[in-house]
């Protein structure tokens, strides 16, 4: 079973001046295979600091603490060396990539990771069936990856990357942002079924329970001014939904 084990984190941003500004201030946190942790807190709490840091974004800088997966030090792997590991991120702005096909990136991404190209009959059985589960027009996987998409077309194809590349541990910041209805419910049934397989730990990061009424979390983090402040199950998000951040944030500040 694999576990991602974060421990006393501390994270400063680097300015364009070139001071550090502290933002994670001693982040604990285990996500172990099969478990769905949802991070809630306010703007700013530094949530989404928490995702691009374990991911390896050259923005932050680690002051202190330490991440493993399964006992390797992620901290000393480049951004490629996290993927291929079994570190997955979700953006919550995913990029363009002009001049790559989905259908490409997907093969090359799952060629890296799994050391080897999947067989070509097989993977295209496997793009069809991922496409279809997220109700994705099979022309899709001929586009440029992420050009001139939809704000939930990226969500879903984050999601099926997620599926075909079945990571240890997926990272999911703020995939709920900018969905209507329909592609919430689509998003989080494929989040599910990611879940299902027992084999991913999902750390899901997020303002809103919304999406929480899809997916059920086995444990709620409250994330304020760069730390956890207060851990539960699922009735913790439905205290935040009726009562607000204002305790947890005056309390941080006191």
């Amino acid at each position: 079973m694999s576990t991602l084990e974060i421990r006393d984190l501390q994270v400063s941003v680097k300015l364009p001046e070139g001071e550090l500004k502290p933002i994670l201030a001693g982040v604990d946190l285990t996500v172990k295979a099969g478990e769905t942790h949802a991070i809630m807190g306010p703007n700013g709490s530094g949530k989404s600091t928490l995702a691009y840091s374990i991911a390896g974004h050259p923005k932050y800088e680690i002051t202190g603490g330490t991440v493993t997966l399964d006992g390797a030090d992620v901290l000393e792997m480049s951004v490629d060396e996290r993927a291929r590991a079994g570190l997955f991120l979700a953006m919550q702005y995913p990029v363009e990539v002009p001049g790559v096909s989905v259908a490409n990136f997907l093969r090359t991404a799952k060629t890296a990771i799994d050391g080897e190209a999947p067989k070509l009959r097989t993977w295209a059985g496997e793009l069809r069936g991922a496409m279809e589960k997220l109700q994705m027009d099979p022309a899709f996987a001929q586009r440029n990856v992420n050009e001139g998409f939809s704000g939930g077309e990226k969500k879903r194809h984050e999601i099926m990357q997620l599926e075909l590349l079945k990571p240890k541990v997926a990272i999911l910041d703020e995939t709920d942002s900018g969905l209507d209805i329909d592609a919430l419910r689509i998003v989080s049934e494929g989040v599910n079924r990611v879940r299902a397989t027992g084999e991913t730990g999902l750390l899901l990061i997020t303002h809103y329970t919304r999406i929480l009424r899809y997916i059920k979390p086995d444990f709620v983090h409250v994330f304020v001014a760069g730390k956890i402040v207060q851990e539960g199950g699922p009735e913790l998000a439905e205290q935040l939904e009726a009562e607000g951040y204002e305790r947890y944030v005056a309390g941080a500040h006191a």
